[in-house]
């Protein structure tokens, strides 16, 4: 990496809830709301957002830890704002405190830890895992 993150730095992606984040559960009467799969990606790549402009050409960053309580349901059309704080370094590895809040509440909170790699080699390992 170009600099290392410091703690307190703050990565924030912000969304509307469309149908293609939703869970349906309709069959059981149940309204369209934020999937929790949705959520976690939005989470995720506000974390990024903190590690992209520090790393080097070549270098990436992969999700090695996530711990998440989706706390509220929010519906379609609803505006949320995913906030990833950083709360430790050490070395490539990154924590993160994770919030996320609709236009009413608090919805979900967790943590979340990243590693920054070369691109190189872990395309490699994983070329080398998919040949068997």
């Amino acid at each position: 990496m170009k600099a290392s993150p410091k703690v307190g730095d703050i990565g924030e992606l912000r969304f509307t809830v469309e149908r293609q984040h939703a869970v349906d559960f309709s069959s059981e009467g149940m309204p369209l709301v934020l999937s929790t799969p949705s959520l976690l990606w939005f989470l995720e790549h506000a974390a990024r957002e903190v590690l992209v402009p520090l790393q080097e050409p070549g270098e990436s960053s992969v999700g090695t830890e996530i711990e998440l309580q989706h706390l509220a349901p929010t519906p379609l059309g609803h505006a949320v704002r995913c906030v990833a704080r950083v709360t430790n370094v050490e070395g490539s590895r990154v924590s993160f405190q994770l919030e996320a809040h609709d236009e009413r509440e608090l919805i979900a909170k967790g943590f979340h830890r990243r590693f920054v790699v070369r691109a190189e080699r872990f395309t490699h390992t994983v070329q080398g895992k998919a040949k068997g």
